[in-house]
């Protein structure tokens, strides 16, 4: 099983609500592949660098997860399907990011 970190930014015009039902639909759809989650996290609403779909903030979430490549396909395509998906993006992770995601978590977790 592959490493993966994956953030997502969620429309800003989602309601709580919302936000949550989109989150648990794309934690179900990976647990349903097969995947292991590592790590979840709500980043909040962010203004974004540059406009998109003329917004200028979004919701942001990132899932670290263990799941067989193919997997990775099949979220992808499901996150291009979803209407609240302003944009996302998938990164494979090597011993140096799994080691770098591990004491980032720590610290987060030390502030709390």
């Amino acid at each position: 099983m592959n490493h993966y970190e994956t953030v997502f930014i969620l429309n800003p015009v989602l309601s709580e609500t919302q936000v949550k039902e989109t989150v648990k639909k794309f934690e179900d759809f990976l647990v349903a592949k097969g995947a292991e989650f590592v790590s979840k996290e709500d980043w909040g609403l962010k203004k974004l660098a540059y406009p998109i779909q003329n917004k200028k903030s979004g919701f942001y979430h990132l899932f670290e997860y263990k799941v067989e490549g193919p997997a990775i396909d099949a979220t992808e395509l499901e996150f291009r399907r979803d209407e609240r998906i302003m944009r996302y993006l998938t990164v494979k992770l090597d011993k140096y990011a799994i080691e770098w995601a591990e004491k980032r978590r720590k610290k987060l977790n030390q502030k709390a």
